[in-house]
């Protein structure tokens, strides 16, 4: 089995070093460098913004006073929130946050759904977040003072340059073979594989991993090691219109309904997979499509809908 470490060390290095664009174009010719040897092509597929980490303290002028607001808080009140206050109260500081987004780049690696590479990259810049001391506030500990709950917010005017981060790559069939096979969501998530390959997007050569990405939540189990939580999240980005009125969807204004969002997605049955993971499509108009072809009307291709009568007969969700 091909390991990746030395590309993983190259993009922990390079990452912060290349200039943020917004097309990621340079970074995106860089990690396929790396990869040129094992003739392992990579493309972004989604990008996932809003979240957000604790940043530094800065003054009234964005001079730096300290990178880590947590180590600064940590180390000017000796683990006692009043002293902080004592010491600092009333002066012209003000915290700042690093407000991030995620880069999912996949690779296939083979002819299964889950054969593939995802690797993530965090795109990350320093902005303006809040007054460092609200003197109608006074928290009870130091975790209070770091992240209130309510406070007042500044306008996030930038305080440094954006920046990628290397974050992770993982071998995504390594990861759901290491997970738990009697847990029924990892169960779900096979079976959501299972119906992707047998289904018309897959049988049509459709790539799985360039419609969909994991979302991967790291926790400790009683091992002592890492393991993840995994959600799939689809890379279609557009508007989509909903099916309003599903359960009076009948015949021909069905179909019309099914086959415009499967062209808007853009691979066939592609309704079918957001109903199992999205609420763009509620399971009503599974219910609809299965009362159409015990009517007789023949719009949907025999592999689609045997998946179909197998999820009426235990449905499922991810």
């Amino acid at each position: 089995m091909i390991e990746f470490n030395w590309q993983e060390q190259q993009l922990s290095a390079q990452c912060p070093e290349l200039e943020v664009t917004a097309d990621r174009e340079s970074l995106l010719e860089s990690i396929n460098a790396l990869f040129a040897a094992q003739d392992i092509h990579f493309n972004l597929v989604l990008e996932r913004g809003g979240w957000h980490h604790l940043g530094g303290v800065v003054d009234g002028d964005l001079q730096p006073i300290a990178s880590d607001l947590r180590t600064w808080a940590e180390a000017e009140s000796g683990g006692d929130v009043e002293t902080l206050l004592d010491k600092y109260n009333g002066s012209q500081l003000f915290a700042t946050k690093r407000a991030g987004s995620t880069l999912y780049f996949t690779a296939s690696l083979g002819e299964y759904p889950q054969d593939f590479l995802q690797l993530e990259v965090e795109v990350m810049q320093e902005v303006l977040h809040r007054p460092l001391f609200d003197p109608d506030v006074f928290p009870d500990n130091l975790e209070e003072f770091l992240d209130p709950l309510d406070c007042p917010t500044l306008e996030p005017q930038p305080v440094g340059l954006p920046h990628y981060r290397f974050r992770r790559l993982h071998r995504m069939a390594d990861v759901f073979a290491a997970q738990n096979p009697h847990s029924r969501h990892v169960q779900n998530l096979w079976r959501f594989l299972q119906d992707w390959q047998n289904s018309s997007a897959g049988n049509q050569g459709e790539i799985f991993c360039e419609h969909w990405v994991m979302v991967l939540q790291a926790y400790q189990g009683s091992d002592k090691e890492t393991h993840y939580n995994i959600k799939p999240m689809a890379a279609f980005s557009g508007k989509l219109e909903g099916f309003a009125g599903a359960n009076q969807l009948h015949g021909a204004e069905l179909a019309k309904a099914i086959h415009g969002f499967d062209r808007r997605v853009g691979y066939p049955f592609a309704w079918f997979f957001f109903m199992l993971n999205r609420k763009d499509v509620p399971t009503e108009v599974a219910e609809a499509v299965l009362r159409d072809q015990m009517e007789a009307y023949d719009y949907l291709p025999v592999r689609d809908l045997k998946i179909l009568r197998e999820w009426e007969k235990r449905a499922y969700s991810v």
